[in-house]
């Protein structure tokens, strides 16, 4: 009885430890045959070449070929197109930009399968038994790994939003104030520009004050220069009309026997 229930053991054994085999296998023949899987056949790389036209059948894609080479040169031929130096650097363009394009798309296919294959791969990067309940085991923390990868992303990027609202927000509130200060700014200004009228207008009224003052001003001096003059061709014609007088002999004899008389009077009366 033993013998018997260690048997269907042991089966079972082994057909659990087939799948390791074969993926053991499966793992050494693809970096045994890497080096040939660099270098494709002549027919992948026709066949590759195909696939890049347009198109879904053989007929389809030769037409198109047809096509575009006639449209090319009855262009040429017509001169709608002339071919020249552009065209060179053009070509030399598309033929470096496919190299590129085609040399990193290798390594960039590689690791995104690499990212694709991390959730059946351990921590030293060996690939995983998927098969029997630690398989299963391995496979449930592996997603529960990438969704916790994921969700860390995701809050990451949630927060840093959060952060870039939370700071609008913030500057925002800085400038809530802004309305009332443009009110009192408004009003300020108001102020000043009636302010600046009303000294505009006391400047014009000082100005105007000064000029009739000034006008004033030259009147009376006006006037004190013709009184003046007045009264000095006053003075000048009483100075020769006594001048005049005095000439005259009657006059001067008339004098001269008032003066006699008064003298002989006050030796009379001895004053003298």
């Amino acid at each position: 009885m033993s013998l018997r229930a260690a048997l269907p053991r042991a089966g079972a054994l082994r057909t659990a430890a087939r799948p390791s085999a074969a993926m053991a296998q499966a793992v050494t023949i693809p970096s045994a045959s890497r080096g040939y899987a660099d270098k494709p056949a002549p027919e992948k790389r026709a066949t590759a070449l195909l696939d890049l036209l347009p198109g879904n059948s053989i007929v389809s894609k030769t037409g198109w070929v047809t096509a575009g080479t006639g449209i090319g040169a009855l262009a040429i031929s017509n001169e709608l197109y002339v071919a020249n130096d552009e065209t060179v650097i053009l070509a030399g363009f598309v033929i470096f930009a496919t190299l590129i394009g085609r040399t990193l798309s290798g390594p960039y296919q590689e690791w995104a399968q690499g990212q694709v294959d991390v959730s059946i791969m351990d921590g030293n990067g060996v690939e995983l038994d998927q098969s029997g309940p630690i398989a299963v085991i391995r496979a449930y923390f592996a997603i529960h790994w990438g969704r916790r990868k994921f969700t860390n992303i995701l809050n990451g990027a949630r927060a840093e939003h959060t952060k870039a609202v939370q700071s609008r927000i913030d500057n925002v509130s800085q400038q809530q104030d802004v309305v009332n200060i443009t009110k009192s700014l408004f009003t300020l200004a108001k102020e000043t520009a009636q302010t600046e009228q009303a000294a505009f207008e006391l400047r014009q009224k000082t100005e105007l004050a000064a000029e009739v003052k000034s006008v004033l001003d030259s009147w009376v001096r006006y006037e004190a220069q013709e009184r003046e003059a007045e009264q000095k061709q006053l003075a000048r014609s009483v100075i020769e009309k006594v001048t005049a007088s005095l000439r005259d002999e009657k006059l001067q004899k008339s004098i001269l026997d008032d003066a006699v008389s008064e003298i002989e009077r006050l030796v009379k009366s001895k004053a003298i």
